[in-house]
């Protein structure tokens, strides 16, 4: 039979269950990362295991996020992180390294190999020819411990790429064309496989960029062939032996089929608030633009960031615009200093930030109030850049710095010169700040800072569930609104504290109320939870007592979170009823025996609804146990 390459990926790592479609199967998982964000809960997970090495041919612990080191919060994390990596045996990228999707891509991913990380941009490995799924901190612990990764088989849309890009366009634009036609919802339940003949036509940078961003469609993870292309990244990168070729059969069969000739994209950008809403940067030309940011796992490549410098170079950033650059790793700052990129960017008046995420997760950055930010970033959600009022725009690299240097919104294709950047056929490649593990990590003392606070464990699901709604929100509720990130990120590994600021974006008062009344339900709209695979999402709701989220529908990663942490998701069966019900109604839910429909019953209206779950029987089992690090203690 054909396969397309995800099938052939997914079935060779096959270790539970039928591959079918829609179907859960259990699969091995062969490289772990996480980031320092999510990293430190993820740990303290892990160690409650009980497993004394990490069992996964490769897991690396990044530290790209939390960087602002304000207090000892964030170092006290970082040093608990490196004594979890000597112990485990685990790869430790240190603070400054780079950015973990980068660093990986560089170093780390391999073709044909499955991996999963506690972040929700994983899938940039995907670039390489990897399956890379983006998960919560406890499922990659689980991985970590030998554990398979519970996935639903998902479908397979072939995304036939032809022709090739024209003067002014990237690899940027085509993500943003694949947003612009099925938007933050289109890729649920699939994997964008990227096919045709203008595949040879970008770098594996290039692809990364692509599958990095497919993430926002709220596909399960995307992947590009492993050719020739490849080879060639993975030798200039001292790795052709990590080298193999791994491509579709011709003749696959897939379930949709979106077509885009390469020539026919335009330059575009992501309008506030969401990756989702694409325009042209042609409609957008001659908007005042305050600042400027390229970086990011989606956009810190030798390639973004030399072709920002070679345009810039000679000229300087508008007086009214300022600019900032953050490289995505050690070794592509040492490349563009030696080649005096870095020196063009600084003389054009660039700011020169740390190999980090930096702005991309609200760390530093922050745009003026009402201000306008054009960013090569991946997510635009309002308030994520630390400015609430800020309109937050996202573009390719080409025209980032085409705007900075007008200090108005500015197609490419107008500049007079845009010069060709490829990869140097050699890397200067720098590791020294990536550290190995010893042998033998038994006596390693593991140190932890005063705010790392117990893990806390969340219930058995009860008989049944009653409470009042807590909050009632819309559509494309993100888990920047549930927990927001930015100067809160050195509360990620306390719980208790982190917790007091659950939904507060949207309702400061949230917190306080939940635990007065005793925690409740949320009833939310479409997509609930997409963004982030933030983890503590559903982990600080459950601390507050939240007992069930009824939506009318849920984003993966989130969905997945909420049955780890013995939240029950529901959705309503007919979505209408969702007017009806309203904040501070009185619901009431016999969960005995979750068979569908359940009856959904409003004590305040006098009402009743028919809901639903997207649970398997694996899902029952852990929300009966309290939650999947009790169900994989018990198992």
């Amino acid at each position: 039979m054909k396969e397309t390459l995800t099938e052939k990926i997914l079935k060779g790592h096959l270790l539970e269950g039928e591959y079918e479609k829609g179907k859960e199967v259990g699969i091995r998982i062969d490289q772990t990362i996480t980031q320092d964000a999510t990293g430190t809960m993820a740990y303290l997970q892990f160690e409650k295991l009980g497993v004394e090495r990490v069992k996964t041919e490769l897991s690396v612990s990044y530290i790209d996020h939390n960087m602002l080191q304000q207090d000892f919060k964030n170092p006290d994390d970082h040093q608990y992180l490196q004594g979890i990596a000597a112990k485990y045996g685990i790869v430790l990228s240190k603070a400054g390294n780079g950015i973990c999707h980068q660093v990986h891509l560089e170093r780390f991913a391999k073709p044909g190999k499955t991996q999963v990380g506690s972040d929700s941009h994983t899938p940039t490995a995907g670039g390489i020819g990897a399956i890379a799924i983006g998960v919560g901190g406890l499922d990659a612990a689980l991985c970590m411990a030998g554990k398979p990764f519970f996935v639903k088989v998902p479908a397979v849309v072939n995304v036939e790429l032809s022709g090739s890009l024209s003067r002014g366009v990237a690899a940027k634009d085509v993500i943003l064309e694949v947003l612009r036609r099925i938007g933050v919802k289109g890729g649920v339940g699939k994997v964008l496989e990227y096919t045709g003949s203008g595949v040879s036509t970008l770098s594996v940078p290039e692809r990364a960029t692509i599958t990095n961003m497919g993430a926002e469609t709220g596909a399960t993870t995307s992947i590009f062939p492993s050719d020739d292309i490849t080879r060639s990244f993975l030798k200039a990168m001292d790795r052709e032996d990590d080298w193999k070729e791994i491509s579709a059969d011709d003749g696959a069969v897939y379930d949709e089929t979106i077509k885009i000739d390469l020539a026919e994209v335009v330059p575009l950008a992501a309008l506030p608030h969401s990756p989702g809403k694409v325009a042209t940067v042609e409609s957008l030309a001659g908007m005042k633009v305050n600042q400027v940011a390229i970086g990011s796992c989606t956009n810190s490549s030798f390639k973004d960031l030399m072709t920002a410098a070679a345009i810039i170079k000679g000229k300087a950033v508008n007086p009214d615009t300022s600019l900032m650059v953050s490289p995505g790793s050690r070794t592509i700052l040492k490349e563009m200093a030696k080649r005096g990129a870095v020196a063009d960017l600084v003389c054009a008046g660039a700011r020169m930030l740390e190999c980090a995420c930096g702005p991309c997760i609200g760390q530093g950055g922050a745009p003026i109030s009402n201000g306008v930010s054009v960013r090569t970033f991946n997510r635009n959600f309002e308030g994520r850049s630390g400015t609430k009022s800020a309109q937050a725009y996202l573009t390719s690299v080409e025209t980032a710095i085409a705007t900075a240097i007008s200090g108005k919104m500015t197609d490419p294709r107008m500049l007079d010169d845009i010069p060709e950047i490829s990869d140097p056929d050699h890397f200067d490649v720098d590791d020294a700040l990536i550290v190995y593990p010893p042998e033998d990590g038994s006596n390693i003392e593991i140190v932890r800072g005063p705010n790392i606070a117990p893990l806390p464990q969340s219930k058995p699901l009860p008989q049944s569930l009653s409470g009042e709604v807590l909050l009632k929100v819309g559509d494309d509720i993100t888990t920047d609104d549930i927990m927001p990130a930015g100067k809160y990120l050195p509360l990620r590994s306390n719980v208790p504290e982190y917790s007091k600021h659950v939904f507060e974006p949207i309702d400061e008062t949230f917190a306080e109320h939940a635990q007065a009344r005793q925690g409740g339900f949320i009833l939310g709209g479409e997509n609930y939870g997409q963004g982030s695979s933030r983890e503590h999402a559903a982990l600080c709701p459950m601390y507050l007592g939240v007992k069930a989220i009824i939506t009318k529908s849920f984003a993966r990663i989130h969905l997945a979170n909420l049955v780890n942490f013995g939240i029950l998701p529901l959705t309503l069966a007919d979505s209408s009823d969702y007017d009806e019900i309203e904040k501070g109604d009185e619901l009431e839910l016999n969960v005995s025996e979750l068979n569908e429909p359940l009856v959904l019953i409003n004590k305040t209206k006098g009402k009743q609804y028919a809901v639903l779950h997207p649970l398997s029987d694996h899902d029952i089992a852990i929300l009966k146990a309290g939650g999947k690090l009790a169900f994989s203690s018990d198992s």
